[in-house]
C-alpha cells in the first residue's frame, strides 16, 4: 500500500498522507487525471474546480456524477475542493459592491454544495485581493464580511473552510502566518481554519514551525510543494526544500491533515503524470527511510 504508519523505535508515526491536485492536468481530461493518480498510487485528491474539469459559477455548477463515479472507480477519496478565486478570476472574496458580493456568495455556496455532493469535508479559500489604489483595510473589511457569510453557509452544510495565505504578487491582504491568524480572529467562525501553502510560506519568510507557533491546531491542510529558483509550486525534487524535514516538522506538531501536492508550473503541463509520479516516489523513499530508523 502507498500509505502506512512507519514505525520508529517501536512506535507508530503519523505521517501525513499525500493528496494530489488536478491543477497540473489542465490540458488533459479529468478521466486522465484520475487514471494517472491511481496508477501512481495516490488514494486522495484535492479537486481544483478548473472549468475544463468541473465548471462552477455563481448560477450553477456541472453535475458531479462523473467525478463521483471516477472517484469510486479508481478508489480515490476527495479530501478538499479548491475553487478558482484569485485575480484575474472573477471570484474575489474581497469584491467591491453589492451586486458583486451577491455573486461571490452565490459562487461559494455552489462550491460548498459541490463539496457536500462529493463527500469532501472542506473547501479552500483565500482572503481575496485588494485594488492597489485603495486602502488595503477597506478590502480587508470586505473580505472579513464575505468570509463570515461563506463560513456560515458552510457550517449549515457541515463543511470546514481552510484559508491559505497568498504571495504579495497575488494579494496584499494575507501573506504571512500572522496575517492568517489575524483574519481568522476577525472572521471569528469556528469552522474557519488555516492551510499552509509552502510557496506562500517561503516567500513570506515563514516556516512550518512559525506557522504552528502562531496558529497551532487551527492548521488543518497543507499545499505541499517544493520551492526553488524563484518558483514556488514545483514537484518535489525540482526545488531546494527537504521533504523529510518538512514531514518531520508537521509530525512534530501533531498535524493530522493531508499533504496536498499542488504542483503547478508550465514546465509540467505537457507531461503532468511524470511530476505526479516523481512526487509520490520521493514520498515513498523518504517515509521508508524514516521507517528504517
Amino acid at each position: 500500500p502507498c500509505f502506512f504508519k512507519p514505525v520508529r523505535k517501536g512506535k507508530a508515526m503519523d505521517v501525513p498522507e499525500l493528496s494530489l491536485m488536478n491543477i497540473n492536468h489542465r490540458y488533459y481530461s479529468i478521466e486522465t487525471f484520475f487514471k494517472a493518480a491511481s496508477e501512481a498510487g495516490y488514494r486522495n485528491i484535492e479537486l481544483w474546480t478548473g472549468s475544463m474539469h468541473l465548471y462552477v459559477d455563481c448560477h450553477e455548477h456541472d453535475s458531479v456524477d462523473k467525478i463521483r463515479d471516477l472517484a469510486a472507480r479508481y478508489g480515490i477519496k476527495i479530501v478538499c475542493v479548491c475553487p478558482e478565486q484569485n485575480n484575474p478570476k472573477p471570484w474575489n472574496v474581497a469584491v467591491r459592491g453589492e451586486a458583486g458580493q451577491k455573486r461571490i456568495l452565490s459562487y461559494f455556496k455552489n462550491v460548498i454544495d459541490v463539496a457536500v455532493e462529493l463527500g469532501a469535508p472542506q473547501i479552500l479559500v483565500t482572503s481575496g485581493w485588494a485594488y492597489l489604489d485603495e486602502p488595503a483595510e477597506d478590502a480587508w473589511a470586505r473580505s472579513v464580511a464575505m468570509l463570515r457569510s461563506v463560513c456560515d453557509y458552510a457550517d449549515s452544510r457541515g463543511i470546514r473552510v481552510a484559508l491559505e495565505a497568498l504571495q504579495p504578487s497575488e494579494s496584499v491582504l494575507v501573506n504571512t502566518a500572522q496575517d492568517v491568524a489575524r483574519i481568522l480572529a476577525d472572521v471569528d467562525r469556528p469552522n474557519l481554519k488555516a492551510c499552509i501553502d509552502f510557496g506562500a510560506m517561503e516567500v513570506a519568510g515563514d516556516t512550518i514551525d512559525s506557522y504552528f507557533e502562531v496558529l497551532g491546531d487551527k492548521i488543518v491542510h497543507t499545499h505541499f510543494v517544493d520551492v526553488g529558483g524563484g518558483t514556488t509550486h514545483l514537484a518535489w525534487g525540482d526545488g531546494e526544500r527537504d521533504m523529510r524535514a518538512d514531514l518531520e516538522a508537521l509530525m512534530r506538531h501533531g498535524y493530522t491533515g493531508y499533504a496536498s501536492a499542488e504542483t503547478c508550473d508550465g514546465r509540467y503541463y505537457r507531461d503532468p503524470s511524470k511530476a505526479t509520479t516523481q512526487v509520490i516516489e520521493m514520498y515513498r523513499r523518504v517515509t521508508a527511510e524514516m521507517e528504517a530508523e
